[in-house]
């Protein structure tokens, strides 16, 4: 089956070193706890915030192994008023035997806040 699988983090300024290993620590999170590996990917989409100008956050995953050959895109965030700055929100999208309520979806530093319905810590 395949599955969409969100996750989101912040990171404290507009740093290239920071956005990069922001992203890593992420797709790592996501691949981790849905036992997911680079092949089951389908595609990846990146969005950031508008302040985040620094680098281009899938140049993270493209440097992780296996990953060459996963499709990965980025955009811009909707700005939308009030909504949360400094934000890398991504959405895989992979192959896996999980039922969507199954599905870990990721939330790390200040991004916990946008879905504590989805918390790993939530019991299901």
């Amino acid at each position: 089956m395949i599955r969409g699988i969100r996750g989101a983090t912040t990171v404290e300024k507009n740093d290239a070193g920071l956005i990069h290993r922001a992203t890593e620590e992420l797709m790592k999170q996501i691949e981790e706890q849905n036992n997911l590996k680079p092949q089951d990917i389908s595609h990846v989409i990146i969005t950031v915030t508008e302040e985040l100008t620094a680098t281009f956050p899938a140049r993270a995953l493209r440097d992780l192994p296996g990953y060459q050959f996963v499709p990965v895109m980025c955009a811009q965030e909707i700005p939308v008023p009030g909504s949360m700055k400094s934000c890398i929100r991504l959405m895989v999208t992979a192959a896996t035997e999980k039922n969507q309520e199954e599905i870990n979806h990721i939330y790390l530093n200040k991004a916990e806040k946008l879905r504590p319905d989805l918390s790993l810590t939530k019991e299901r």
